[in-house]
């Protein structure tokens, strides 16, 4: 009777310890959960919070809106989508200026929302931002 390959078995078992892992990547693409794309940015105006939150030149990330606002060295404020446009996942981190998505890699300028760091080839969406009576108030585009 002929002995079987151990190469065979080799290649079965690093499949099956890789097919985990290949799970693990294609959840990080959809919205913590599991439930679909992730959570829109908002529909409607939203307070942030305080206009102080935002220094000149600097930029605040709102994770629970799926919103960045920045501020120009002029005091203009600009606000983004976090959503990436890439593959949808929500962004979560903010390193100065420079937004970082946390499912492949890709960056985005918080101060004009353009990619900086591949595979996002899209700018983030622009939203309407204002400041009033202290607040910072973001909501869709107009």
């Amino acid at each position: 009777m002929p002995a079987r390959s151990s190469a065979s078995r080799r290649t079965v078992l690093r499949g099956a310890a890789a097919a985990p892992v290949a799970g693990l990547g294609l959840a990080a693409c959809s919205a913590p959960g599991g439930t679909g794309p992730a959570a829109a940015t908002p529909t409607a105006p939203v307070d942030l919070g305080a206009d102080s939150e935002v220094p000149k030149g600097g930029a605040q990330l709102y994770q629970d809106h799926n919103v960045v606002v920045s501020r120009d060295r002029n005091g203009t404020l600009k606000a983004y989508s976090t959503i990436c446009t890439h593959a949808g996942c929500p962004i979560n981190k903010l390193r100065g200026t420079t937004l970082v998505c946390p499912c492949h890699g890709s960056e985005f300028d918080a101060l004009t929302g353009k990619v900086v760091q591949a595979p996002a080839t899209e700018p983030l969406g622009e939203l309407s931002v204002k400041a009033a009576n202290g607040r910072i108030i973001a909501g869709p585009a107009a």
